[in-house]
Formats: C-alpha cells, structure tokens, sequence
C-alpha cells in the first residue's frame, strides 16, 4: 500500500513533468521565431539543414531589411495610438453600461446583454462595405480616426458583455450599506464597485486591445498608404512581396509584437482568476 507521502511524491513528479510538457510546448513558437530571426537566407531554405540550430553563422539581416527597409516602428506607434484611444474610448462607454445592465431589474438586463453581445458576433466582411460609405461621408478616409471609429463597435459589445459577470458577482449588500454611509449610488459606484472590479476592467483593457492588435479587415480597407498602416497590415503587406517571403523580418516583427502582450498576460493572470469580489467581503 502506497503512503501519503509516496503519493504526494508522485503527484508532485506528474505534476512537474505536465508542467514541463506545457511550457516547452508554449515556448517553442518564440523559439523557433528566434532562431529564424538570425539565420541566414540560405539557411532557412535548405532543407538538409537542420531547422532546430544555426547551421551556418548568424546574421542580422532581417532586422536591418524591417527596421531599414520597411515603416515597422511607424506601424507599431499607429498600433498603439489606436489602440490606446480605442480601450479609453472602451471603457468610458462598456463600464457603466455594464453596471447598468447587470444592476437591471428582472430579466430585461440579462436579455439587453446577450443581445449586445450579439452584435459582438456579427463577422467583419459583412459590415466592412457599410461601414466605408459612414468611414467616406466623415472624410476619415486613409486616416487613423476612421479605425478610431469603427474599431468600438466591436470592443464595446464584448466588453460590456464581459463585464456583466463582473458586477453581478458583486454582492449588492456591499452597495446598500455603502449608501447608508452617506454614498450616493454614483459615489458607490466610483468608490467601491470600480475599485473591486479592478481585475475586470483590466481583462476588458488587454482584450480589447490584443482584439486592436489583431484586426485585418477594417485596417486593410480603410487605410492605403503606407505610413498610416497597422503593424498586423504593414508586416504582411510589405515583407510579403509577390512569392518572396522574408520570413526572418516575418518572424522578427511577429515576436518583437508579440512579447509585450504575452508578458502582460502572464503578469496579470492571476488577477484574472482571483476571486477578488472574496476579499472585497471581507
């Protein structure tokens, strides 16, 4: 018969070896982005090569041709310029919306929320040729603020649909007995509903931004010249030529875009699974 301890030894080693399985699974992606970053052209395409190790010296000539030959810094700085103003923009509108909803009496606020969010679900090609004439009457064409402008209609839907969840777990006794105390139902709102539901608002923020980051259709459509592009259209567009793929630029822009929104995922992540509304109880 197998001891407690033996056990705990054995569900500690499984434990450990997924956990390995998992991270090196994970981590092979930017592996591979980085090694072909600095691997020479030939090195790349010759297929008796081996594709896990540098089998001829290092180069950095993929990151010369982005950084020399292409707008890619441009394209980043129109990625986070819209981005930003699109989560402020976010924000401002799906917070108290949200509360609003899931403060609702009955069941009319479960039913606005599925269907707002359902409009969260309407694809991009069928929305893009309606939304270039209203993008063509505001004269916004080939201009950052036309993605400014459409770019809400999609992260607002699903931000208020995510934040729902968040102030229905916030028991409304807290609410009462903030008012008691002289709080307005606005004051109670600002003072203690915003501030536990810190963890929510700060999911909605990178969602909506990697959601930004991600979009193709409205960035292609709207914008043309290659100074206002966004780094999701400019990378494939400009290092994409005909049937040359510059995959060392291809993989240096993907990884260099890429590390900033992994690490604030992995940084906050446990903020996304606590149960903060536990501690605002107590």
């Amino acid at each position: 018969m197998v001891s407690g301890t033996g056990r705990r030894v054995f569900g500690g080693l499984v434990h450990a070896l997924v956990l390995m399985a998992f991270s090196v699974l994970l981590a092979f992606p930017f592996y591979w982005m980085l090694i072909t970053i600095f691997k020479r052209t030939n090195d790349l395409y010759n297929l008796q090569n081996n594709p896990f190790k540098f089998n001829e010296k290092p180069t950095l000539e993929h990151l010369q041709l982005l950084f020399h030959d292409t707008l890619y810094l441009r394209w980043v700085a129109n990625t986070a310029f819209v981005g930003a103003i699109v989560v402020l923009i976010t924000l401002v509108l799906a917070v108290p919306a949200a509360y609003a909803l899931a403060r609702l009496t009955g069941r009319w606020g479960e039913r606005l929320g599925i269907a707002i969010f359902l409009t969260y679900l309407v694809p991009p090609t069928l929305l893009f040729i309606p939304l270039s004439r209203l993008v063509a009457i505001l004269g916004l064409q080939d201009s950052l603020w036309s993605l400014i402008v459409v770019y809400p209609s999609f992260t607002v839907p699903f931000s208020i649909w995510l934040l729902m969840g968040f102030f229905k777990s916030i028991p409304r006794e807290l609410e009462d007995a903030a008012m008691v105390d002289g709080l307005t139902r606005f004051g109670a709102f600002v003072k203690l509903v915003v501030p536990i539901s810190v963890s929510g608002i700060l999911t909605v923020v990178i969602f909506s931004f990697t959601l930004v980051t991600q979009e193709f259709v409205y960035a292609l459509t709207f914008i043309s010249s290659e100074a206002h592009q966004m780094v999701g259209v400019g990378v494939p567009i400009f290092l994409v030529r005909g049937d040359v793929y510059y995959w060392g630029s291809l993989m240096a822009a993907c990884l260099i875009t890429s590390l900033p929104i992994a690490l604030l995922y992995n940084l906050f992540l446990d903020r996304f699974i606590a149960g903060f509304t536990v501690g605002a109880v107590k």
